[in-house]
């Protein structure tokens, strides 16, 4: 059986299934019905998240938590920044940011925390703090905000495990975290920390892969099948650099133990990477 010639003829099929999400794009007869979906097609689809299968902890023969940094100057991460300008974008386009955000103040993502390690739950007048500021200038005042372009990347704490019933190695997201300025000290001159990020809230990842499946990414390569934030993260679609692992030493990070020297860093957050990519290849041969 030719199965490139299988798999192929699989992916025209799943494509052409897919043809309806320009939203009556090609029926359209007002302006306001594109992006509209009738009653027949939302009866016919069924567009949620993939779930994810019960692991069993008896299943897991090994794992570890790593947490990463996603730079968005890099092009490959660019999907998640734009568009960063809401009035030249579609409805259902939106950065990443602005789609966690809009989520949390719908009320659709409630598992919002302070860290990673989720031992402070937060809400919508804590974020608040954190994205928006007013400082009185005079007779005015000046409203200072956290936008999408002020975002410079996203941390990320997930978990590599080895599945023994399924034989191989697999990751599972946890939770991501908006990189971006200070607001407090925007717009003041006497401190310059426009260079420094800060992690803004930390979203649970289950809690969000609703509203992150509905936000669609524009698709270079085919404009008609679009890609949701919840399938680019699951399928780690994404350049990323590790910045610590857990260990015995309260799961320091790298800048902790290997200082002022960034190649150095990178070097260790690349054996750290291999040795994960390597667990698989020993399992097999243990």
């Amino acid at each position: 059986m030719n199965w490139k010639r299988f798999y192929m003829v699989l992916f025209a099929f799943a494509a052409t299934s897919y043809a309806s999400a320009q939203a009556n794009l090609l029926n359209a007869k007002k302006v306001d019905e594109i992006g509209v979906k009738s009653e027949a097609q939302i009866a016919s689809e069924d567009d949620k998240p993939l779930p994810y299968g019960y692991i069993s902890d008896r299943d897991v023969l090994w794992s570890k938590v790593v947490w990463e940094y996603v730079d968005l100057n890099q092009k490959i991460n660019l999907p998640y920044y734009y568009p960063i300008d809401t009035m030249n974008a579609g409805l259902t386009r939106r950065s990443l940011f602005d789609t966690l955000l809009k989520g949390i103040k719908n009320g659709e993502i409630t598992e919002v925390y302070n860290d990673s390690y989720f031992t402070t739950k937060i809400g919508m007048n804590d974020i608040e703090m954190m994205v928006h500021n007013q400082r009185q200038n005079g007779d005015y005042v000046d409203d200072y905000y956290v936008q999408s372009q002020d975002i410079k990347g996203f941390k990320l704490k997930g978990i590599w495990y080895f599945d023994k019933r399924q034989g191989e190695l697999k990751y599972r997201l946890l939770a991501l975290a908006p990189m971006g300025p200070d607001v407090q000290v925007m717009g003041v001159e006497e401190i310059d920390d426009s260079e420094n990020v800060y992690p803004l809230f930390w979203v649970f990842f289950p809690d969000a892969r609703e509203t992150l499946h509905s936000s669609k990414v524009f698709n270079p390569e085919n404009s008609a099948q679009p890609l949701s934030y919840d399938n680019l993260l699951n399928a780690r679609r994404f350049n990323s650099t590790i910045l610590r692992e857990e260990n015995i030493y309260g799961d320091r990070a790298i800048s902790d133990y290997v200082r002022g020297n960034s190649l150095f860093q990178l070097l260790e957050a690349n054996r750290i990477k291999e040795g994960i990519r390597n667990r698989e290849m020993d399992m097999w041969n243990y």
